[in-house]
């Protein structure tokens, strides 16, 4: 009984990890699984038979197509100014010291602990005071002001254990500011950057309830299925919904490998002048330079 019992308690987190982790893309294995289905109506809700053709003609839909390439360049055009805005805030809140600083820093997280539903009101209600037009613009700017936030916290938290000897061994042995950063900092900032850039980009192609509130007339891709659901969403939202998060896992992949790259890089340390390389032999002592 023991014995059963210990190897319960040793497996038992694995287990739920592995609970938890089916539960999480129990409804993301569903869309796929539905994305090959040939449904007799509008409605793709029980399984009719196995097709291939919403693949095939996956965008073929002109208002599916115009939602979806419309939350791409919006998701990339918000996630590039966020990043570079993000990383320039957290390079400045780690390593400068200036008035206000403390403040900041707690302000920076208030958009992430606000509920979305309080921005997009607060956004809507700024927008029509000032006399925005809503659509694309207003749209752009909502989704950089709820980016950043992101984009500092995980920035910041890789400057913070951030060896700065490097950077000081680098200007020892004569580079400017500039090249320091450019050859020391950036590549070992590059996976939090890239880690930042990719949420950013996630919670904007995602984002529903602040985009709800400034879109105007512009539709993007969750607001189209949102529209969709009351009267049947096209088996081709599915594959396309498929698409873009293989895209994401392949693009979550690479970050991870550029992390563990990086990890390598900073620690790495000089070789002893007497040690050999690895891979390559020892040399032997020249004549007389010992033992004579």
């Amino acid at each position: 009984m023991s014995r059963a019992w210990r190897a319960v308690r040793e497996r038992a987190l694995n287990v739920y990890a592995a609970l938890a982790i089916a539960y999480l893309l129990l409804p993301i294995a569903v869309i796929a699984v539905f994305s090959f289905n040939d449904p007799e109506g509008k409605f793709n809700f029980t399984w009719q038979g196995f097709t291939l053709e919403h693949w095939t003609n996956a965008f073929s839909l002109p208002p599916l197509n115009d939602a979806f390439f419309l939350s791409l360049e919006l998701a990339a055009a918000s996630t590039l100014v966020a990043t570079i805005l993000g990383t320039l805030i957290a390079m400045a809140l780690v390593r400068y010291q200036f008035f206000g600083r403390r403040p900041a820093n707690f302000l920076i997280v208030v958009p992430m602990a606000t509920p979305e539903v309080v921005i997009g009101a607060a956004l809507l209600s700024m927008f029509l005071i000032y006399g925005l037009e809503l659509g694309f613009a207003t749209l752009f700017i909502a989704h950089v002001m709820f980016s950043i936030s992101f984009v500092v916290v995980v920035v910041r938290s890789r400057l913070i254990g951030f060896d700065r000897a490097l950077e000081e061994a680098a200007r020892d042995l004569g580079a400017t500011p500039l090249t320091t950063f450019r050859t020391v900092t950036l590549p070992l900032l590059t996976p939090a950057v890239l880690g930042a850039s990719l949420l950013a980009f996630a919670l904007s192609i995602d984002d529903f309830v602040i985009s709800n509130f400034n879109a105007g007339e512009s539709v993007t891709f969750p607001l189209f299925i949102y529209g969709a659901a009351q009267r049947g969403i096209p088996v081709e939202a599915y594959s396309i919904a498929t698409i873009l998060f293989l895209v994401t896992v392949v693009a979550m992949a690479f970050t991870v490998w550029q992390q563990r790259r990086a990890q390598q890089m900073a620690s790495i340390r000089p070789e002893q002048e007497d040690e050999p390389y690895a891979g390559t032999p020892a040399m032997p002592p020249a004549p007389g330079a010992a033992g004579g």
